[in-house]
């Protein structure tokens, strides 16, 4: 397989398992990081994998870098090694959602 190919089949598995919006991880990663004491900037917000996320959201297959293509492979085999686990969480364990969607996946979502 090329490599061409490869990023093809990487990019449809990331947006398979990434079922956020940009606009709702966005909002997911302001809410997730306020604090009574501190919040951090908007385009600050959420940990340094999620904000790779939403970048990747907003980027074209094109414009992908090595690094890019990096988290992209570590959020499908992360979302995937979990829904094989779990076949998805349920809703009582909000924990276990609450970090898929920090990676851009709600698995309460359908």
């Amino acid at each position: 397989m090329s490599d061409a190919l490869e990023q093809d089949a990487l990019w449809e598995d990331f947006h398979r398992v990434v079922n956020m919006t940009s606009a709702e991880l966005a909002a997911w990663l302001r809410v997730r990081d306020a604090d009574e004491e501190v919040e951090p900037l908007p385009d600050q917000a959420g940990t340094g994998t999620g904000q790779h996320v939403l970048a990747i959201l907003q980027k074209r297959r094109t414009d992908l870098t090595e690094d890019d293509l990096r988290v992209m492979q570590k959020v499908v085999d992360t979302v995937t090694a979990q829904a094989d686990l779990e076949n998805e969480p349920a809703a009582e364990d909000t924990g276990l959602r609450h970090r898929l969607m920090t990676l851009g996946h709600d698995p309460l979502k359908a």
